[in-house]
């Protein structure tokens, strides 16, 4: 069969794909909800569950916005959290891996110094429903995840503590804190919450795929509908599976290098070496480079590779299925009405980290 044919007996199957079930990597999913038209099920994001002693409220909330944009927790006065995730470079920051304290240049492509980090950093879009954190899974809450990038050197390089001392001195932040914390002092525990509740509501759940799923034939195109199938064929949900796009899976993707095992150096099994957890897909055309190490430059790179893994048994994808996979993530998948604002002062009267130009698309 042609290409052409095929895109064409496959376009008059979308209809109908509610009534199938799609067979990812030898393991059935479950046959579709009743009128969901996608070709795998899905009944829409469920809310992002909170701890129970760290509760989200607006003030808390406010206050881990400032802190996320305030240099105060690094040791160059210069580097925030936002340095290496920012709302413009899909809460990521646009480069292979990241340069931390004494960096020079804003955030994004063109950011150098001699502080670099091990890894990609990762995209904080729905971080607040994963179960293990960081490429490697070593951290099983945002909570504990929050205090990581001040005490590694190349990141913030901050004693979490030295931080939560100087805050205390800064009346605009004492008083924030009391109202967050009733009354309670900055500690390492009570930034760490405030970070926290304010990552948690990086949402992103109202993309086009989302509101066709919700019955808007209309808000993907052919094409788009097209990559969905053909990103369903290859098995791609298996691992990045709906709503999310992701799991709590740790693969190996072909890419680690000799000197990061991955999971195995926190689980200490040989058989996880080379695994690293699943990245969400969720606004992926945002936050490239892709993979742990940022090998793949652009969506389209990851895509290939990815394909060049689907078993032969699965069939066989060409770049004409690559170019509709990609076009499937990047047009169905993001949704930045939740990223949030960053601020044009922080109570430290610190300067707030610059991003650099990105052109809109």
């Amino acid at each position: 069969m042609t290409k052409a044919a095929r895109t064409n007996v496959t376009l008059r199957l979308l209809g109908a794909v509610a009534g199938l079930c799609v067979v990812a990597c030898g393991g059935d999913q479950a046959e579709p909800e009743p009128g969901n038209v996608a070709p795998w099920p899905d009944s829409g994001l469920a809310d992002v569950v909170e701890p129970a002693d760290n509760p989200t409220t607006e003030a808390k909330r406010e206050l881990g916005r400032l802190l996320f944009y305030d240099p105060v927790l690094s040791t160059d006065r210069l580097t925030a959290c936002a340095t290496c995730h920012s709302e413009i470079w899909g809460m990521s920051d646009g480069l292979d891996v990241s340069v931390g304290v004494d960096g020079e240049g804003p955030t994004g492509p063109g950011r150098v110094g001699p502080n670099k980090t091990r890894r990609n950093a990762q995209t904080l879009w729905n971080v607040g429903y994963r179960q293990n954190l960081f490429w490697d899974g070593r951290s099983t809450s945002l909570e504990d995840q929050a205090l990581e990038p001040l005490r590694t050197p190349e990141e913030l390089g901050r004693d979490p503590a030295e931080a939560a001392a100087e805050i205390a001195t800064i009346p605009a932040y004492a008083k924030r804190f009391a109202a967050a914390f009733d009354g309670a002092k900055p500690t390492p525990t009570t930034i760490a919450k405030a970070l926290a509740a304010f990552q948690r509501t990086m949402i992103s759940r109202r993309a086009p795929y989302d509101r066709f799923v919700a019955g808007d034939d209309g808000a993907l195109s052919d094409e788009t509908k097209l990559g969905m199938q053909r990103f369903a064929d290859a098995g791609c949900p298996t691992c990045h599976t709906a709503p999310l796009f992701d799991s709590e899976r740790f693969v190996d993707r072909g890419l680690a290098g000799d000197d990061d095992k991955g999971r195995a150096e926190v689980t200490d099994n040989p058989a996880d070496t080379g695994r690293f957890r699943v990245p969400t897909l969720r606004n992926v055309r945002e936050s490239g480079p892709f993979f742990h190490d940022g090998s793949a430059e652009t969506l389209l790179d990851a895509v290939r590779h990815e394909v060049s893994l689907v078993p032969s048994e699965r069939g066989v994808f060409d770049a004409e299925d690559v170019r509709l996979i990609t076009q499937f993530l990047d047009k169905a998948l993001t949704d930045r009405t939740s990223e949030p604002a960053r601020p044009d002062e922080v109570p430290s009267g610190l300067p707030v980290p610059q991003d650099g130009f990105r052109i809109p698309r």
